[in-house]
């Protein structure tokens, strides 16, 4: 079984639709599991209409992701942000590409726009560097791999994926899979494609020459809406 990992924060009417449009991609029985850092009474409500397990966490995905992973039950995990929707029957190419030896990896990413730059930055997701790599693509892992690993580091309070894959990778084989999956442009389009392109380049850089997390997450508040 997998279990399914979702962490929000004020996603509000947007995730029934999400959760259903989810629920039928599935073709096998999963877990999920919506780790909510606002404890929102409404957001409850919608996973239990859904039949999907509801927890409370601090703020921060790092921290919340590893909060479900503590109560998940799949010996598989997959971590999903709430405006990413994986492709048809992902269940079976994870559960798939775990028999062929695969024990982490993600799919390659398709923003929900025709912008150009966005269109390249998606086709860049479909090989395996580090540079290509971010949250919006989901990330699934065999769970006895987190753990020995300890899970996504709780002191990053931005770009906790980047931090984790380089340690999945020594730990496991990784993998992309070659399968479309659909992620919201809403922030470029409030931000403008090519200026949020620029400031996500910065941090990005930022992050691999040691800037603080603090100073990241500054910049980052500072320039994008």
């Amino acid at each position: 079984m997998i279990s399914i990992i979702i962490p929000t924060y004020n996603e509000g009417e947007g995730l029934g639709s999400f959760l259903v449009e989810l629920q039928s991609r599935e073709k096998l029985q999963n877990e999920i599991i919506v780790v909510d850092a606002t404890n929102c009474a409404k957001t409850k409500d919608i996973c239990l209409q859904r039949g999907v397990k509801f927890l409370s966490s601090e703020k921060g995905r790092a921290v919340q992701m590893n909060r479900g992973a503590q109560e998940a039950n799949g010996s598989v995990l997959y971590f999903l942000h709430a405006d990413s929707l994986p492709p048809e029957g992902f269940d079976q190419s994870i559960i798939g590409s775990i028999n062929d030896g695969n024990q982490s990896g993600c799919f390659y990413m398709q923003f929900d726009s025709d912008h150009l730059v966005l269109r390249a930055s998606g086709w860049f997701t479909r090989f395996s560097s580090d540079w290509c790599r971010g949250g919006d693509q989901s990330l699934f892992v065999k769970s006895s791999i987190f753990r020995e690993i300890g899970g996504f580091n709780e002191e990053m309070i931005i770009l906790e994926d980047n931090e984790i894959i380089p340690r999945l990778k020594r730990s496991s084989d990784f993998v992309v899979i070659q399968e479309k999956l659909i992620t919201s442009a809403r922030r470029y389009r409030e931000n403008g494609v090519v200026r949020l392109q620029i400031l996500f380049a910065l941090i990005h850089i930022g992050y691999r020459f040691g800037i603080s997390q603090n100073s990241l997450l500054r910049f980052y508040q500072r320039h994008v809406n």
